[in-house]
């Protein structure tokens, strides 16, 4: 046979039909020839199906990794396992936010739904608006803390339930100041005779004006009747009120897990459900409502000494409080606030969670030792001894400047040299000391008062 005879084998090659393979691309393509798209492969260039194991497949539309489809290429360069990894800690976290912010919304409704809205004392309040003072610092604060003495309810062990009646057995006027760098607590004492001006009882008729002890304005009236007291004796407008009992007290001081006191002597007290030993020792609750209510036991006996008692030991939850960052610890908070608001009862300017919180916000960088308290100058009533009253011009000289937000300054009794009941000025001298035709004009020195502040130790008095 000749030697140009075709093989009937197969079918003849077609250099148009890529799927028919040519006998001649089995060896290659030869030296020097070009690739349908007219290109010379370049030496050293990999042949398809050549010797570094590619399989001469088309790879211009998935590049070197073996991928054959954009179907099969990956959406991004993390690996899948690590994207599912990544998916469920979003789904996780997402989950937590959640559940926070549903239990900090229900933390926040439980707290905001204790409080307890006085609406009418400012209902009454309002009615004599015309006969309030104006206030003068505009920025600054005047709050109205009235312990009360109720014994119905869960106080009934206090003492006996005279039909739910009560009176103050504690009230504050606490001044902060405007730049909320300071805050005055001036206690009133409940035996002060002042003038009570006629107040309208809730489902009673009106009572008549009168000179009376100053606790009886809260039995008489109720709040609005003793904000009115307040008011009328030193000129100064009252902007919110509180009104707490004993076992809001009582959980306050439980919440912080107590406060420590030092006795000089053992106490035991039936009255004030109280005994305790000698020397320093840390006071639950109950021990410390107790502490600040005995009268007899303690001391001389003398409701001046008990409200001396009981602003140290105010001050000294107040120092307990900021040192321990209770203020700055949402979690550490979180029962005082329980505690405080169970048994509060405010006007509505004052009904929330929020205005509470800003309250607080406004007080928790006031130094301790900026956290003053003192009681009004007083002294024993003329009339009759077992009563107080008013030491003038001092008493007006010191609500005239918590009225106009000036400084007070306040020392322990012991460096105060003219005693408990009246302000010292630091630089004394008598006007017969004076030159001749001196023309001095230095104003007056402020006065000092007698009194404690929060960073006081107790044990160190």
């Amino acid at each position: 046979m000749d030697a140009d005879v075709t093989d009937s084998s197969g079918p003849p090659a077609d250099p148009d039909r890529p799927d028919r393979p040519d006998s001649s691309a089995e060896d290659g393509p030869k030296e020097g020839s070009q690739d349908d798209s007219g290109a010379t492969p370049q030496a050293g260039s990999p042949a398809p199906g050549g010797d570094d194991g590619s399989d001469g497949s088309d790879k211009s539309d998935g590049g070197g990794d073996g991928i054959r489809t954009w179907a099969e290429r990956p959406k991004s360069g993390i690996p899948g396992h690590r994207r599912h990894w990544l998916r469920w800690t979003a789904l996780a976290a997402s989950f937590l936010v959640l559940v926070a912010a549903g239990v900090g919304w229900w933390l926040y409704k439980k707290l905001d739904g204790n409080i307890t809205t006085d609406t009418s004392a400012a209902a009454e309040l309002k009615a004599y608006e015309k006969e309030r003072p104006t206030a003068i610092a505009m920025d600054a604060q005047n709050i109205l803390l009235i312990g009360s003495d109720t014994r119905s309810g869960d106080n009934r062990k206090y003492g006996r339930d005279d039909g739910g009646s009560q009176r103050s057995d504690t009230t504050i006027l606490l001044h902060l100041a405007a730049d909320r760098k300071s805050a005055t607590a001036v206690s009133i004492p409940r035996d002060l005779m002042v003038d009570i001006p006629s107040c309208h009882p809730a489902g009673g008729k009106a009572t008549k004006k009168q000179f009376a002890q100053f606790n009886w304005a809260f039995e008489l009236g109720g709040t609005a009747c003793t904000i009115r007291t307040v008011e009328n004796m030193t000129g100064i407008r009252v902007d919110h009120h509180m009104v707490i009992d004993f076992s809001g007290f009582k959980d306050m001081v439980d919440a912080v897990d107590g406060v420590e006191v030092c006795l000089k002597e053992p106490v035991k007290d039936d009255d004030a459900h109280l005994e305790l030993p000698a020397g320093r020792q840390k006071l639950d609750g109950e021990q410390a409502l107790g502490y600040v209510r005995a009268r007899k036991s303690i001391g001389d006996g003398s409701d001046t000494e008990r409200m001396d008692r009981q602003q140290k030991f105010l001050g000294a939850l107040v120092n307990k409080m900021q040192s321990n960052g209770v203020l700055l610890n949402p979690t550490r908070l979180y029962p005082v606030l329980d505690a405080a608001t169970k048994s509060l009862t405010t006007d509505p300017g004052l009904d929330s969670l929020r205005d509470l919180y800003d309250l607080v916000r406004g007080m928790r960088n006031v130094p301790t030792e900026k956290v003053q308290f003192l009681t009004v100058p007083r002294q024993p009533y003329r009339a009759d001894r077992n009563r107080d009253e008013l030491v003038q011009p001092d008493a007006d000289r010191l609500f005239e400047q918590l009225r106009k937000d000036e400084p007070v300054a306040v020392v322990p009794a012991d460096e105060n040299k003219a005693g408990d009941s009246q302000p010292t000025h630091s630089s004394e001298k008598d006007s017969t000391d004076e030159k001749p035709g001196s023309t001095d004009g230095s104003p007056t020195p402020a006065p000092t008062y007698s009194g404690s502040n929060a960073a006081d130790d107790l044990c160190d008095q």
